[in-house]
């Protein structure tokens, strides 16, 4: 499919995450297109989008070499770049595991990192943080000094505004949420949203994140939406203090990480980067697809099922054992758009012209923010190398998605499983 070639003639993005803005920004600053703009349900920062609130890890510490070597890019921009760097804190970051030859940890050993095997492990870790609290007899431990967190919220309303200097423009509301692609024929040549609004343009892109098959569900292109589950501790600025010496931390094992106490709201934050929970959500088209809510705020229930909730308790208590039994003051669940193995979703949709999917984050693309929208740019305009669009091209499933979830080897925990319809009303 040819590439867009008018500048000036309207370009419309759905969703205003981290792949819809990045892309926004580079086409509106560095390639002149003069009519771009963004849907969403609200402004960004989206409040239950998988790219906000208070942390995001920054690592480059990858099995995949493709991603490592993007990684290392956006890392510079993390390090040396105003926009990005005052939202980055370099407080180094650490994975562990049981198994000295767990084999994503083993693969990621060809960065610049410093191994420490399990007799070994929570001297040293405890001897480079004093904040270090975990219990680490019997894991190995692999330290990368050049990882750390970003600020997700900040650094994402900071790419909003440069966007709306660029010229970008925002609907949000019910005149950004969209119900259907306005479509002539084979060819997608508009949105129209909740209100009736048709808005036409010679482009879409679909950057809808975990509501992807929401927008085309008649049209599996291997995304499945999962919860991951979230919680948040509140200490006091003598406890937070006590932790602040404490690197970024992941539990292959079980999944469950966890981030130094965020500076000024002294709020300790874990989660579990595993393989989640999927819903069954009923479109009017009589699909049944995995998806948040489209009409409401998804971060606000504060439900989480049993054992997500049993899951992050563990994690604190391995962890922050001085907190193994303080109340959350937050629970969450952050909603992933999974691949088969990790891979993103950019490229034209195969048999729909005039759509362009930006997606499939899989729970690892923020820390590529400040590089991503280049990429997404090249692809949208045939001007990426083969190689980086086969890595991200649309792909059809060839049996059920959710047997054959891997993700890139990086994922602990239990298998995805599907939440009951009790669970589900309360999320």
């Amino acid at each position: 499919m040819p590439p867009p070639t008018v500048q000036d003639n309207p370009f419309i993005i759905v969703g205003a995450g981290i792949f819809g803005l990045s892309l926004a920004y580079e086409l509106a600053a560095n390639r002149k297109y003069g009519n771009v703009v963004v849907l969403d349900r609200y402004a960004p920062p989206v409040p239950d989008g998988s790219s906000v609130d208070v942390s995001r890890i920054i690592r480059a510490d990858y099995a995949d070499s493709f991603y490592g070597s993007l990684a290392v890019d956006a890392m510079k921009e993390w390090r040396n770049n105003p926009d990005w760097s005052s939202h980055f804190y370099d407080s180094g970051f650490l994975m562990l595991s049981s198994s000295r030859s767990h084999p994503y940890i083993s693969q990621c050993r060809s960065q610049p990192v410093e191994v420490f095997e399990a007799s070994e492990a929570e001297a040293k870790v405890r001897t480079l943080y004093p904040g270090v609290q975990a219990q680490l007899n019997g894991m190995t431990a692999v330290h990368n000094i050049q990882g750390g967190w970003a600020d997700a919220r900040a650094a994402v309303q900071g790419l909003a505004e440069r966007c709306r200097q660029a010229g970008v423009v925002f609907l949000t509301g019910t005149a950004g949420t969209v119900a259907s692609l306005i479509k002539n024929g084979s060819r997608v040549v508009g949105v129209e949203t909740v209100t009736g609004n048709r808005l036409l343009a010679d482009t879409v892109v679909l950057a809808t994140g975990a509501w992807t098959n929401l927008v085309l569900p008649d049209f599996n292109l291997s995304l499945l939406a999962t919860g991951q589950p979230v919680g948040f501790i509140q200490l006091t600025p003598q406890e937070a203090a006590r932790l602040g010496s404490m690197p970024v931390m992941i539990n292959f094992d079980t999944g469950v990480f966890c981030f130094p106490p965020t500076p000024g709201s002294h709020m300790l934050k874990l989660a579990r980067h595993g393989f989640g929970f999927a819903t069954r959500v009923q479109t009017a088209e009589n699909h049944v697809v995995s998806s948040p809510n489209l009409g409401g705020d998804n971060s606000v229930s504060g439900y989480l099922p049993e054992d997500a909730e049993t899951a992050l308790r563990d994690g604190v208590k391995l962890f922050f054992p001085e907190f193994a039994h303080r109340a959350w003051a937050r629970l969450r669940m952050c909603w992933y758009t999974d691949t088969p193995r990790g891979d993103f979703v950019v490229d034209y949709h195969p048999s729909i012209e005039g759509l362009f999917l930006a997606t499939g984050g899989s729970g690892h693309a923020f820390k590529f923010a400040p590089v991503l929208g280049r990429h997404i740019a090249d692809c949208l305009q045939d001007k990426a190398p083969l190689a980086l669009r086969n890595k991200w091209r649309a792909r059809l499933p060839d049996q059920n998605l959710t047997e054959y979830l891997e993700g890139d080897g990086s994922r602990g925990g239990p298998p995805m499983r599907v939440v009951t319809q009790q669970e589900q009303a309360r999320l």
